[in-house]
């Protein structure tokens, strides 16, 4: 008999269908019954001895809420037996409902209830919390899983275990993640966590991978490019990461319209094993990058979302370095200029913030310049070692893509037709904050009103060393400093200005935009400890909860 392994997940959602997706023991037919009448099945796809199914459902209600169950062969294995939680519903929106995305990137996952968490409270796991106890009351449309997902290089103490029981620790890559199986081992711990596998049955998610779904620093340079390839260990690596990443995050991404014209999945379902044909498409990827695209959109009613991969479609040579290969930033491009007027929002989700303290700006641009060679060889080989030490490879590190990426926000945000948002909206630095740009050139300077949103971890850490340092980069003597290091690259002076409106905001955190026809609302939330009660997510001493440290209205200009 099947048994349920994994999920469900409910991926994507419109206004009449859903997407789900799940992990069976076996080869089964996997149905979807919502309450109503609406169904769907699909019969299992195997990958690595694994065996999935994403389950399109239509014919559903706009402005409802339904539940449904999950059959294995006709048995139900969904909703859980002495579950104690809410049924899993779809909501499908209304015609002109507002719109709420919730955010975040960056989580470990949370350890067992009855052991002590070492980063604080899990906030998807309160939130999960949260909608439980009141499930009529107000939940996301969407969450927007901006990258590390899953931590490939950073494993738990029980993970790290299991892998020293697998195959000891002696070869590289040792306590990291080394093949497909192992993958499957970080998605289990992540999305077995009782309140997250409820959360994910219930409400959509959108995602993208950032570099440690894969490993630090993934595809900072050529030169780290060149050096981690000949390692014995790491074609296994980006293979099985691509592959589980395909399987896990990517396909739940797509629409029923697009799974069913992508020729892929379509190989991948008719042949009793797909390992071999996924595996080829993951080798081709890795080595052309430019042949895969891993960005999409998404569209919920009036409010356009560009989820953009900032990791595996780079240009890596020095001379030519950008942040999405050609095909790519023209996708981007047509994507956000399609259509004017049709939209009233605008979402740019990109794991690396595009805005950057100003010091942190500069001294990425500066060591850009270095790693070109503009002030020398010996320049240059110190400008390698510092990037990948401290990170430097966000958007500023690459100053063409960001020019191109602040003219094509200018050029989307204006006109008679301009939506009255452009959010950016991103994790990665493990803190949260507001910045918006100005434009010295009235003539240049867009409607819309133009924000970057940064909000990160949902359930990480970050070292007091480096939270002083984010602070310090905002501040005037900061400012003054990235601007000499900015002088002695030679780095051009960028096309916007920009100033911290919100934040630094330290913590486990989500975001969450409210869009209701052309206003838009920000609240952020961080999962605290409530002393004098118990439960998930706390300590024997409190539970957790979320609770507001901004609110704010992001009205047109």
């Amino acid at each position: 008999m099947a048994e349920l392994r994994l999920g469900p997940l409910l991926r994507y959602v419109d206004g009449s269908s859903a997407t789900f997706w799940v992990e069976a023991s076996r080869p089964c037919v996997v149905e979807v019954r919502c309450a109503g009448g609406a169904r769907g099945e699909m019969h299992t796809f195997q990958i690595a001895g694994h065996h999935y199914a994403l389950v399109p459902v239509s014919g559903l209600t706009p402005g409802t809420a339904t539940s449904y169950e999950i059959l294995l062969d006709g048995a139900t294995v969904w909703p859980l037996p002495d579950s104690p939680f809410p049924p899993s519903v779809v909501h499908t929106p209304a015609k002109d409902a507002a719109v709420r995305v919730t955010f975040g990137s960056c989580r470990w996952a949370a350890p067992p209830a009855d052991e002590k968490d070492p980063v604080g409270p899990d906030a998807l796991d309160t939130l999960a919390a949260r909608i439980a106890a009141a499930p009529d009351g107000e939940r996301p449309d969407v969450l927007l899983l901006l990258g590390d997902q899953v931590y490939a290089d950073e494993v738990s103490d029980a993970t790290r275990e299991w892998i020293a029981a697998r195959r000891g620790l002696a070869d590289p890559p040792g306590n990291q993640v080394a093949d497909y199986e192992e993958y499957t081992r970080l998605y289990y711990e992540s999305w077995l966590d009782p309140e997250i596998r409820w959360l994910l049955s219930t409400v959509p998610s959108c995602m993208i991978f950032d570099d440690h779904d894969v490993i630090d620093d993934w595809n900072t340079s050529a030169s780290w490019l060149a050096g981690i390839r000949a390692t014995p260990w790491w074609r296994e690596r980006v293979l099985s990461g691509l592959m589980s990443y395909w399987v896990h995050q990517h396909l739940g991404n797509l629409s029923p319209r697009e799974l069913s014209e992508d020729l892929l999945y379509a190989a991948v379902r008719e042949t009793p094993d797909g390992t071999d044909v996924l595996r080829a498409f993951a080798a081709h990827a890795d080595t052309d990058p430019s042949s895969v695209r891993w960005s999409y959109r998404r569209d919920f009613g009036r409010t356009r979302v560009l989820m953009v991969d900032t990791r595996a479609a780079r240009v890596l040579e020095e001379h030519r370095r950008a942040m999405l290969d050609p095909g790519e930033a023209r996708w981007l491009r047509e994507q956000a200029l399609d259509a004017p007027g049709s939209y009233d929002h605008l979402l740019i989700g990109t794991s690396l913030p595009w805005l950057l303290p100003p010091l942190v700006h500069d001294a990425e641009a500066w060591n850009a310049a270095l790693c070109r060679g503009e002030r020398g060889a010996r320049w240059a080989r110190f400008g390698e070692g510092l990037r990948r030490r401290a990170d430097l490879e966000h958007w500023a590190a690459f100053p063409e893509s960001f020019e191109a990426l602040t003219e094509l926000i200018a050029e989307a945000g204006s006109g008679a037709e301009a939506p009255a948002t452009v959010c950016v909206l991103s994790g990665d630095v493990h803190h949260a904050y507001i910045a918006e740009p100005s434009w010295p050139d009235p003539g240049r300077r867009p409607d819309a009103r133009v924000v970057q949103l940064t909000c990160s971890p949902v359930h990480n850490s970050i070292p007091l060393s480096i939270r002083l340092g984010f602070r310090f980069g905002w501040s005037a003597l900061g400012r003054a400093i990235g601007h000499r290091f900015a002088r002695h690259g030679g780095c051009a002076h960028p096309a916007v200005g920009w100033r911290k409106t919100g934040g630094p905001w330290f913590g486990n955190q989500l975001m969450t935009l409210t869009l209701r026809g052309r206003s838009a609302s920000l609240r952020l939330e961080q999962a605290r400890i409530v002393r004098g009660g118990g439960g998930r997510g706390g300590t024997s001493a409190g539970s957790a909860r979320l609770e507001t440290v901004e609110e704010s209205e992001l009205t047109p200009q």
